[in-house]
């Protein structure tokens, strides 16, 4: 792999999506419901993510194996996301790029992914990975702690995997992937049960809040629950799907 060509590629990518951007995207305005109360996230909780010496290969080492949910039942979820050919979607915490490269396949002709992500070793790695697949379509984005950072009215679809736990600033978050879907746009939130008596210790004290508390806050951002997918495979997991409300409907 020519590693220099792989970073000004990314770096060229990056930079086109800033030129549509300006400075940053701007945000939606937030709906006026109110989610209830759930803990606040951990401060600075992507930390390690943005460390200079992160090494991708471990991550998917942990990310990319059969102990995991979300990789065994990946071509279920995948069939729950229901992309069509020429859709655009974002893969919001994009990670190592396991649903990035089913995604390209998935929308392919004619459609394009968007890998989203904290992390410059993630971004980095998925720029290499799509480039040694002879993969086109995928733009590696390296996005904010508080802006998924995409064009307005850019994607079709917005898909997130065991990640919306570790957003910071939610509100603002999803605000801004409000503003990035098309009308009609769907959100797809995959993300851990967390259930007192009943989800295991490393999730209560990693997952910040549950389904209903996830749901009330998409909701308060200005989209409408469609459905809760039954997903083969997914026991520990949960797969919501949202739209983006009519303008004037929130």
């Amino acid at each position: 792999m020519n590693r220099r060509r792989s970073t000004v590629w990314l770096a060229v990518a990056t930079g086109l999506i800033g030129l549509v951007l300006g400075a940053n995207c701007a945000l939606a305005q937030p709906a006026t419901a109110t989610a209830p109360a759930a803990a606040a996230p951990a401060a600075d909780v992507n930390a390690s993510f943005r460390d200079p010496q992160l090494d991708p290969r471990e991550w998917a080492n942990r990310f990319e194996v059969e102990s995991r949910e979300v990789f065994t039942a990946r071509h279920a979820v995948l069939q729950a996301v229901g992309l069509k050919t020429g859709d655009t979607v974002a893969d919001v915490g994009a990670g190592t790029g396991l649903y990035t490269v089913l995604f390209a396949h998935d929308v392919s002709p004619g459609g394009s992914v968007y890998a989203v992500d904290v992390a410059p070793r993630f971004i980095e790695h998925i720029a290499a990975r799509a480039e040694e697949a002879g993969i086109k379509n995928v733009t590696p984005v390296l996005c904010t702690q508080s802006s998924v950072s995409l064009p307005p009215a850019s994607i079709d679809v917005a898909f997130v995997c065991d990640t919306y736990h570790h957003f910071e600033h939610p509100a603002k978050t999803l605000a801004s992937i409000h503003e990035a879907l098309r009308p009609g746009g769907r959100l797809v939130i995959v993300d851990f049960e967390r259930e007192q008596g009943v989800s295991s210790d490393w999730v209560l004290g990693h997952v910040r809040a549950g389904k209903d508390v996830v749901t009330a806050e998409i909701e308060a951002a200005g989209f409408k629950r469609l459905a809760e997918a039954e997903v083969k495979g997914l026991a520990e997991n949960y797969l919501l799907v949202f739209q983006k409300a009519p303008a004037g409907s929130e």
